[in-house]
């Protein structure tokens, strides 16, 4: 009978050319899984198959755990004291293993035992597919759509699978069973089943990947793309860079008679490509990055990671695009949020700006608006710049001596201190309720105290807008936080 089983084990190991190991490895698999069935609880059972003569023997084991973590299935595991009276040099994490008959094969459940062996058989082919498809490097996935599965499409290349979820297809694209489609490989996760690739056609980098294949000189490393934005199957933008003085970016991606950015707009439906000019500077980058629109000035907030974008009234609306579009790619592009104005609109954030500043230091260093005004102009527009920049750079101010320089120094550094202890104060204020409530972090119950939130309930009654003004979160964030803090209203009402 074990020669037998090792001509079987040989032929199954030709037929479906799977390693001769793994196939002896289905069987010990299945040895053990007849064996469990002889016990009521959850054993382990080991079996090991000598794969020359086909003998085997079986094994019942017990995983050793610390003596503080206590047993959580006491069929399979057992304490390290009560292990070391058995081994004395044994350790957690070790198996104590104890010799039990073995099953004949004759009296396995034959289809059990075949279920077993063929699906381990099956796993083992798919991943040597798998690992033989993923060695290639490919990054692009091309295909057959096999079937729909739950608004997924399935998409078949040679004998491997790949999963394009309806969230990751391009909006109003329709694809049906026996089309051809590319795909970006995203992930490859062998626990599923099925379809173990995750494709996309959506994702940013599914179009710089057709981009390396249509642009030669993106793979030569003379142009390289440093970001990309989609609006998938509408519009989108990348930021191309050349390394080579020799070489336009934009017009080698676009090519002769738009050849090369027509190709990349046809594969993904129509969807319009910007490509602009990457920049080292920021405000550059973000000038290039809203064309078609025309930039009159920009001002940038290293702080808050933002830029003042101003445009005239006729370049308003393309600035901002249809629905937000256009600022929004551009915002994603490059990384910076971008508020566009028009020249009204920014005059008057200026004059917000300078009023509230002008308000600051005539209230915390006690100064008048002559004194305030000469800070501002000087471009002072905080109680840290006045009390911290270089000292001769204020000694460089026409207006001001040495002494008032001096003077004006000492009062800003004592209203910040005076600030920090109102803030320490004010932040002990704040209810453990709220201090515990999670996504709550230490910077946040700052803002939020400043901000007279003291307690759960303070938190619960803002509206999103005013959070997000308080705290500086996106509104999805401050959503969230503030559902968070609503959730103990309405605890126990289901």
């Amino acid at each position: 009978m074990n020669r037998e089983l090792l001509m079987l084990v040989d032929a199954i190991s030709r037929e479906k050319s799977v390693e001769r190991d793994v196939v002896l490895g289905a069987v010990e698999s299945a040895l053990a899984q007849a064996t469990k069935k002889l016990y009521t609880g959850e054993v382990d059972i080991r079996v090991a198959l000598d794969r020359d003569s086909g003998n085997y023997e079986t094994f019942r084991r017990w995983l050793v755990v610390p003596d503080d973590a206590g047993l959580q299935n006491p069929d399979a595991e057992e304490l390290l004291m009560d292990a070391r009276d058995r081994v004395p040099d044994i350790e957690v994490g070790e198996y104590i293993e104890e010799a039990i008959e073995s099953v004949p094969i004759g009296r396995i459940g034959a289809m059990a035992a075949k279920q077993v062996i063929l699906q381990k058989i099956r796993d083992a082919e798919r991943e040597m597919l798998l690992n033989d498809f993923m060695s290639r490097g490919e990054k692009i996935l091309t295909g057959t759509v096999k079937r729909m599965d739950k608004g997924d499409l399935i998409v078949e290349s040679g004998r491997v699978e790949g999963r394009l979820r309806r969230s990751e297809m391009i909006p109003k694209e329709n694809l049906r069973t026996g089309d051809r489609v590319r795909a970006m490989i995203m992930e490859v996760d062998l626990t599923l089943r099925g379809a173990p690739i995750i494709l996309s056609r959506s994702a940013p980098e599914f179009m710089i990947e057709l981009f390396r294949h249509e642009v030669p000189e993106i793979e030569q490393g003379l142009l390289e793309i440093k970001s990309c934005a989609r609006d998938p199957g509408s519009r989108a933008k990348i930021a191309v860079l050349s390394h080579d003085r020799r070489v336009d970016p934009i017009g080698t991606c676009v090519g002769v008679r738009g050849t090369r950015v027509n190709a990349v707009t046809n594969e993904l439906a129509g969807e319009r490509v910007d490509i602009v000019l990457w920049s080292e500077d920021p405000a550059q980058f973000v000038i290039g990055a809203l064309a078609p629109a025309n930039v009159s000035s920009i001002v940038v907030d290293e702080e808050k990671h933002a830029m003042d974008v101003v445009v005239d009234e006729e370049n308003l609306a393309i600035a901002i695009g249809r629905g937000g579009q256009n600022v929004r790619l551009a915002s994603d592009l490059t990384g910076w949020k971008i508020n566009i104005m028009d020249a009204a609109e920014s005059a008057q954030k200026q004059a917000d700006e300078t009023d509230t500043a002008r308000r600051l230091f005539m209230e915390k260093l006690d100064v008048d608006q002559e004194i305030a005004d000469i800070l501002i102009e000087e471009g002072f527009n905080t109680l840290e710049e006045v009390a911290y920049v270089p000292l001769q750079e204020m000694l460089e101010i026409e207006s001001f001596d040495e002494d008032t320089v001096t003077e004006l120094r000492a009062r800003a550094k004592d209203a910040l201190l005076t600030m920090e202890i109102a803030r320490e104060d004010s932040v002990e204020s704040v209810s453990q309720d709220l201090r515990d409530l999670e996504g709550v972090t230490p910077e946040l119950i700052a803002k939020l105290a400043e901000g007279g939130v003291h307690t759960r309930d303070d938190l619960a009654d803002l509206g999103v807008d005013e959070l997000t003004e308080l705290t500086g979160q996106d509104e999805e964030g401050a959503k969230a936080l503030i559902m968070k803090a609503r959730e103990h209203w309405f605890a126990g009402q289901e």
